[in-house]
């Protein structure tokens, strides 16, 4: 079911935003006046995951500069998203991180935000852009075995703030439709 258009589901989750100790969660509210960009990955310490998280993570700084703020989410344990982060890449892991990952270990939002595959008990690939009011502006989801494109991420959150009717293929600095 399409969500865009919708107030987004609220969440409250762990995160790793206080990688130390592990004790800051994430809720929706928190990123009420901002971007955010959520989005959903099956699991950690898997093959195409590592390579959209690290791709996010090197472009981290535009998404800031457009007032947005980044969350990954998986069914893994906040557990696993510190060892993961803290493992270094050539052992498979992250090498550390500049955005946090939430542990929807009860599959609540992942339901809520309709990617859980049930009998996995996984999210598919899920990313939703949700504008400062707390609207769900963009989704879009993905097979397992796809991974995302980070510049077409950052083409529409630019689109949608630009705050008019975009054409086909249109870029940051394009005209708008004129009506």
């Amino acid at each position: 079911m399409p969500l865009v258009g919708q107030p987004a589901p609220d969440f409250d989750m762990p995160s790793t935003k206080n990688l130390k100790t592990l004790d800051e969660r994430v809720r929706l509210s928190d990123y009420r006046g901002k971007w955010l960009v959520l989005f959903f990955y099956p699991n950690d310490f898997t093959f195409v995951c590592p390579t959209e998280i690290k791709a996010i993570n090197e472009r981290i700084q535009e998404f800031r500069d457009l007032d947005a703020e980044v969350i990954g989410v998986s069914t893994d344990s906040v557990y696993s998203h510190k060892a993961w982060i803290e493992t270094p890449e050539d052992k498979k892991g992250l090498g550390g991180l500049d955005y946090p990952l939430a542990a929807d270990f009860t599959k609540e939002v992942s339901r809520k935000y309709d990617v859980l595959v049930e009998e996995e008990g996984v999210a598919l690939r899920g990313l939703f852009i949700i504008d400062p009011e707390g609207i769900i502006r963009y989704q879009v989801v993905h097979d397992l075995n796809i991974g995302r494109s980070v510049d077409e991420t950052l083409r529409v959150l630019e689109a949608l703030q630009a705050g008019g009717l975009c054409p086909a293929n249109w870029r940051p600095g394009d005209k708008l439709i004129e009506v």
